[in-house]
């Protein structure tokens, strides 16, 4: 199975269990980063995922992933700029929250009038 979280991470895993809250077990559990034409994979195992924290999931179809053109490198070496694109997302982020709070007075995620 594949999994998005809110926070942007990709996994991939073995489907184990869930509940009625989509809270999900993933068993040998791999996270992916991308970067151009490149991947890597660091190897968590056992994931245990809450439910609201899941955007996607969706079965992997094996066969027309070998299909993909891309290439798998180390994961230290992807790093740098997987965290470089997160920084310049977390900024960009910000930018449009504060527009948002400003123009049209929505609040930032988190933020004030944001608590259960």
């Amino acid at each position: 199975m594949l999994v998005i979280l809110r926070d942007g991470r990709k996994l991939q895993g073995v489907l184990r269990s869930y509940d009625q809250f989509a809270n999900l077990v993933l068993e040998d559990t791999y996270e992916r980063i991308y970067h151009q034409g490149m991947f890597a994979e660091r190897h968590h195992g056992l994931f245990l995922i809450r439910g609201e924290n899941v955007v996607l999931l969706g079965e992997i179809d094996l066969d027309k992933e070998d299909d993909v053109p891309l290439k798998q490198v180390e994961y230290h070496s992807l790093e740098p700029y997987h965290l470089q694109e997160l920084d310049t997302k977390k900024e960009r982020d910000e930018v449009k929250s504060h527009i948002l709070l400003e123009t049209k007075g929505f609040s930032k995620e988190g933020g004030e009038g944001d608590g259960y």
